[in-house]
């Protein structure tokens, strides 16, 4: 029933619009008058606003047909860096950009599968629950849209987002996040005449930073310092740097322990650097939770209807942990339990980028079994 050429449209349509986290205005108003033509209640909330974005999230509202309970659908507008200007290359049923930029297809794959499965729904009158899509913007950068979403908007309760790279599984568990900012307050003073007068920002965070271990830390657990920014000039000594970093785990004991001990390590360095009863240096932290862990147990319908239409098409689902987050986090943490299906997309973030069409047409094939046996009740 997929139509793999209309399909294979909407995907090339869809990525050659420039959606840049918080720039998504343009492809919201296209999908929007494209999911009105198709008979959805379609509104946008103030997301943008929130997060000083040019729109909010898209949502668009379908009546079911059959007693079953409302099933989300859902996928995100934005694309990274660089993404402007993006020229679609298929060959050989494998989608790629020309090698100067991403592809697109994390996630412009799920809003075009998305569309497929609610066409061949329409014209074939195929039994359906009601559907509610959300498209939501800036995932890229935060899970803002996702973040500022109210979920009283919607009726779901279960749900399934398109954003992952796993062909054989469904994703059900991701780690808790927190992010952490540090700045380090040193003492400036010229580092040719008086370089002892000073106290050296970055060597204080250098030393703070040597002493951790990073990376991965146990199966469950990793922690990395991404971005450091300090100093004003090779002839200055440095009186501020800020080190930004995250610690991600499955478990939330690991992750408070890990946490903890990495901004406790630049509070004993800077310890060790003052001198003169100085209140220099002296450290300031910003710690804010990223995301909340997902954990959907095996046995929750999202899980087995999505391994019941695997199997109803020879296949078989694998149940997935993963290191990451997506809006899946944000929506169970606001009680929305979604599963997190693959599209087929390949080395996303990266001019290398590709999806195949095939991989596309089955997971659109794969939802349209899942939501046949979910309008028939077959899982409980």
């Amino acid at each position: 029933m997929i139509n793999s050429q209309r399909l294979s449209g909407n995907f090339t349509r869809f990525v050659q619009i420039d959606s840049v986290s918080k720039e998504e205005a343009e492809i919201a108003t296209i999908l929007k008058a494209m999911l009105e033509e198709r008979g959805a209640t379609v509104f946008m909330d103030n997301a943008g606003e929130v997060i000083g974005g040019n729109c909010g999230n898209l949502v668009a509202k379908f009546k079911g047909t059959v007693g079953a309970e409302p099933l989300l659908l859902s996928g995100h507008m934005d694309t990274v860096e660089p993404g402007r200007g993006i020229k679609v290359v298929f060959e050989d049923g494998v989608f790629t950009s020309d090698g100067t930029t991403i592809l697109g297809s994390d996630d412009k794959s799920a809003l075009a599968i998305i569309f497929e499965v609610l066409d061949v729904i329409q014209e074939n009158n195929l039994p359906h629950p009601p559907i509610e899509v959300v498209f939501t913007v800036a995932e890229e950068v935060g899970l803002l849209g996702a973040k500022a979403f109210d979920l009283s908007m919607i009726e779901s309760k279960i749900g399934y987002i398109l954003d992952s790279t796993d062909r054989d599984g469904i994703v059900t568990r991701a780690p808790a996040a927190n992010r952490f900012t540090v700045k380090i307050h040193g003492k400036d003073a010229h580092a040719g005449a008086f370089p002892e007068n000073g106290i050296n920002a970055i060597s204080v965070a250098s030393k703070a930073i040597f002493g951790l271990h990073l990376g991965r830390i146990d199966g469950e657990t990793t922690c990395n310092i991404g971005l450091i920014k300090g100093g004003k000039a090779t002839n200055i000594v440095p009186d501020l740097v800020t080190v930004h970093g995250e610690v991600r785990s499955h478990d939330e004991a690991k992750l408070k322990t890990v946490t903890e001990t990495i901004l406790n390590a630049f509070h004993v360095t800077a310890d060790e650097f003052k001198k003169n009863n100085d209140d220099l240096p002296r450290v300031e932290i910003d710690l804010e939770q990223d995301f909340p862990a997902t954990h959907v147990p095996d046995d929750h319908i999202v899980v087995k209807l999505a391994c019941k239409a695997a199997e109803n098409m020879g296949k078989k689902m694998a149940i997935k942990t993963i290191g990451g987050g997506a809006d899946a986090n944000i929506f169970f943490g606001k009680g929305l339990i979604t599963g997190v299906l693959c599209t087929g997309m390949t080395d996303v973030h990266t001019v290398r980028e590709s999806i195949k069409l095939e991989d596309m047409v089955g997971t659109a094939d794969l939802l349209l079994e899942i939501i046949r046996i979910h309008s028939a009740g077959e899982i409980k």
